[in-house]
């Protein structure tokens, strides 16, 4: 390829000419066709709209600066040229300053390009036969109206190659390159030609032009509006039919028109409006099982024991706790957390261990299905062996190339941009600055941390302090839970503000790093920002999880950060109500943010340009400006998409066991989401460059590595964080005889039990509270769930044998649940192929009619011209070499 980019591109550079050699654009008037996607001839097709500024009505800048600006322009245009596109410029319509230069590529220049680009066009439409599945009647329901938007025709597609244009599938010449291929080719051509030379180097590429404001933007078209179709009989006006069947929000419950999507987008956004819908679809299970799990919840938690006692005034009543803070924190009655305890019956019960089991195995059937549907888009849109053979350089990587090195497999000279030593200095300032920015989010985390137990000590004095319990506000508003929410808030807003400066660094980091192609770019970018997200957005979840409430100490020995602050403690109705908070004020705030700054802001600068322009509004606008006044979509096009989902996918399935509804909003959002995007991508921005992609890129690893993660933590978290392996303990060994006095295995006395008892004179004075207790009762209970020796024991305060039974029925626990979900992960991965039987037979049938039209047929014609060369030979010739007589 490399070689290929050589000969074909390179040459066409050339040295920058006179000024008087310079090739010029045709300057033609609009035509006052709105709608038309045509040079003013009628007849060539605008394949890439470019727009700047004449450079004699600017103001801003010097006039030196003007002449350089207009030098490069002309030159570079010029050079396009030369590379035999066709240009036609026209004034604006609206505003005299812009100038729109209209893109053509001639036949000629497809059929090159195409080539050079290993660019896979039909051969013969596919003859495979194909069964409907048993549930198309199901589907058909839900699918888009084939009479509205018909089915593409499918065909065995082989790389592109000029010497066998016969071969391939041509019934008209303006039609065998569609919109999207065309625009794709001419991106390509803008992104090498040249348009200066400094010090020997060349400086080439449209990104640079318009990084450097010579050209203010670059894009291929729009079909038509989407509010209407075009008035251009021979216009198919697809973009009104995208967004009438798919943006529209009436097609919520409808499936997407996949096939036209990736025509009109291109690969890489089909695959990811693919990879969402059928992530949506999965979701739909996980939901109805994850609100069966929460329905048993609410219909069980009256028959939950535990809660029953800590509400009765007779148990929970008498039950006095001992401070959660240190001097200006009181005595508290149990019978406070009733309401805690009610809610966490419905989240802390036995179907959230089912519904953790079922979500580890859901998630590997998910990778698993979703591998097979890729297989399939990979041969149906003709990128199963896109990475190997069209992907081309990055523009910026080719400008840097002055190092010579020994290819090792060629054994000739290639150039590249750095050194091995180069390239050390190169990952190793990046890993470093990367992990420099990790550490400042754990920082971040650890500040929040602080101000919990800072401020903890200030809700403790300011909120209602009654033994009690009489007052409302004291059973909803405890100090525990107005810290946690206030803490929740304030590290979500570390995160936003966080999230938009490190965008920033990992761009500057990866443009450093200087990737060869523009999938090494992606997935090192996504590296980067996964990274960061994932500590930055689950930092705070973890440690609610797994350390918040679990190293405190007990009363007359708290543990201290800093030596200042205590420890705090989890609310009293356990840190999985504290999860779930976190949670939802996390999930919900980040879907809020999201849909503001993805929608509302584009339609409201639309919305702002629309309205300056309305005393121009009589004026009749052509089609390239309608697109110019919409919204650029930005140099990272769908990274943050998939960011956003993937973030989601890790709250639904990392802490799943502490919110099972979590699918079901995910669900609802995701049906929301696609829409959204669609109809954002259809009627807000101007229309992207159709790119190729074999996959969803790094985002499938990042999901695996989630995957196996979300075991470990869901586990843990019905382990360490839920109380269900202390009741389980309780139940089956501590509730009978040795250790208990109930004659059958039971709840009861489960609470009294659990809470340790601490003897109020053993406080020390910096921990003693004040005011000073003024009952009769010399006993308080430890923290809420303890197991220790009473006062007066021989190992006073120490754990006694229930902690130990406890621990270790923790730890057997998660091996066990680890092991069981891993085995079953295993064996489903196993089972199902990553790549259908059906799939596998329409890969080996083009590879076959790919080497018996391209390959055999120019056997033949050898064949055939060596037969009549030789009949000719044997027609001169008498004697033993003359063929005998049949």
């Amino acid at each position: 390829l490399v070689l290929e980019l050589s000969q074909v591109v390179i040459p066409t550079y050339g040295t920058v000419p006179d000024q008087q050699n310079l090739h010029t654009p045709e300057w033609a008037d609009f035509d006052n066709k709105p709608d038309s996607l045509f040079f003013s001839d009628g007849q060539r097709r605008i394949d890439f709209v470019l727009v700047y500024e004449d450079e004699s009505k600017k103001m801003t800048h010097k006039r030196s600066d003007r002449k350089k600006q207009k030098r490069k322009r002309q030159v570079y245009e010029s050079n396009l040229i030369n590379n035999g596109l066709q240009l036609e410029a026209t004034r604006s319509v609206l505003d005299e300053k812009l100038i729109f230069v209209k893109v053509h590529a001639p036949w000629e220049v497809l059929c090159t390009y195409a080539e050079v680009m290993h660019i896979k066009l039909p051969l013969q439409p596919d003859d495979l036969k194909t069964r409907d599945s048993a549930f198309s009647w199901f589907s058909s329901l839900f699918r888009v109206d084939e009479n509205i938007i018909k089915p593409e025709q499918e065909f065995f597609t082989a790389p592109f190659e000029q010497e066998h244009l016969s071969n391939f599938y041509i019934q008209d010449k303006d039609t065998f390159f569609n919109p999207a291929t065309r625009s794709r080719i001419v991106h390509f051509i803008l992104s090498r030609v040249e348009y200066a030379t400094k010090n020997n180097v060349k400086k080439f590429g449209i990104n640079k032009l318009l990084d450097s404001g010579i050209y203010k933007a670059a894009f291929p078209l729009h079909d038509s509006s989407f509010s209407h179709p075009s008035s251009d009989p021979d216009c198919p006006s697809e973009r009104y039919l995208l967004y009438k069947e798919w943006a529209h929000p009436k097609n919520i419950f409808k499936l997407q028109p996949l096939d036209f999507i990736r025509k009109y987008y291109g690969e890489k956004i089909g695959i990811y409006f693919a990879w969402l819908g059928f992530y949506t679809n999965m979701l739909f299970v996980a939901a109805v099982v994850g609100v069966g799990c929460f329905l048993y919840g609410c219909l069980t938690k009256d028959d939950c024991t535990w809660s029953q006692e800590v509400c009765d005034p007779s148990i929970g009543g008498n039950i006095i706790m001992c401070p959660q803070c240190d001097k200006v924190c009181t005595y508290w009655n149990l019978t406070i957390t009733c309401e805690s305890s009610k809610k966490l019956c419905i989240f802390d019960s036995f179907g959230t261990l089912v519904f953790a089991v079922f979500m580890g195995i859901w998630v590997t059937l998910f990778l698993e299905f979703w591998k097979r549907r890729q297989a399939e888009l990979e041969y149906e849109w003709d990128t199963v062996e896109y990475l190997e053979q069209e992907e081309q350089i990055r523009p910026e990587y080719e400008a840097q190339c002055t190092h010579i090195v020994m290819n090792e497999i060629t054994q000739q000279e290639e150039h590249v941009p750095y050194t091995a030593c180069g390239k050390c200095i190169r990952m190793t300032f990046c890993t470093s600055a990367v992990f420099f920015w990790i550490v400042l989010i754990i920082a971040s985390v650890v500040g929040v941390i602080v101000y919990r137990l800072s401020v903890f000590l200030v809700f403790s004095a300011t909120l209602p302090q009654h033994v009690n319990g009489t007052q409302a506000i004291r059973k909803y508003l405890t100090p525990q839970t107005a810290t946690s929410i206030t803490a929740s808030i304030i590290s979500f807003l570390v995160i936003m503000i966080l999230n938009i400066i490190y965008e920033k660094v990992a761009i500057m980091i990866t443009d450093f790093e200087l990737p060869r192609t523009q999938t090494e770019y992606e997935n090192s970018l996504t590296t980067k920002m996964f990274l960061f997200q994932f500590v930055n957005y689950y930092s705070s979840c973890f440690y609610i999880a797994f350390f918040k409430g679990k190293f405190v100490g007990y009363p007359g020995k708290p543990v201290y950060w800093l030596g200042k602050y205590r420890n705090e403690e989890c609310d009293p109705g356990g840190c999985l109500l504290e999860l779930t908070t976190q949670l939802a004020i996390i999930v919900g705030g980040k879907a809020i943010w999201n849909n503001i700054q993805e929608v509302l802001l584009p339609w409201v600068k639309n919305l702002i340009g629309r309205y300056c322009a309305a005393a121009r509004s009589e004026k009749i606008v052509p089609r390239w400006e309608h697109d110019y006044h919409l919204q650029p979509i930005g140099k990272l096009g769908l990274f943050y998409e998939y960011l956003e989902m993937v973030i989601q996918f890790g709250f639904v399935t990392l802490f799943v066991a502490s919110f099972p509804l979590a699918p079901l909003l995910a669900l609802i959002n995701n049906m929301l989401e696609i829409r959204l995007d669609a109809w954002k991508m259809t009627t807000q921005f101007r229309r992207m460059v159709p790119q190729k992609a074999q996959d969803i890129g790094a985002w499938q690893p990042i999901m695996q590595g989630i995957a196996i993660l979300a075991v470990v933590t869901n586990a843990m978290i019905i382990a360490f964080t839920s109380d269900m392996i202390p009741r389980l303990v309780y139940y089956w060994s501590f509730s009978v005889p040795p250790y208990g006095n109930h004659s059958t295995y039971t709840m009861k006395g489960y609470i009294n039990n659990t809470l340790s008892v601490f003897n109020i004179s053993d406080f020390k004075n910096e921990s003693k509270p004040f005011p000073p207790w003024l009952g009769k009762q010399t006993t308080c209970r430890q923290v809420y769930r303890d197991f220790r020796y009473p006062p007066g024991h021989q190992h006073q305060y120490e754990h006694n044998i229930y902690y130990w039974h406890v621990l270790a029925a923790k730890l057997a626990f998660i091996i066990v649940m680890e092991h069981v979900i891993y085995f079953v992960k295993f064996i489903i991965s196993y089972a199902i192929p990553d790549v259908s039987q059906k799939t596998k037979s329409k890969v080996k049938r083009e590879k076959y009619l790919t080497q018996k039209l391209l390959h055999e047929n120019d056997l033949k014609v050898v064949k055939k011209t060596m037969g009549k060369i030789a009949d000719k030979i044997f027609k001169g010739v008498d004697g033993p070499f003359r063929p005998k007589a049949e």
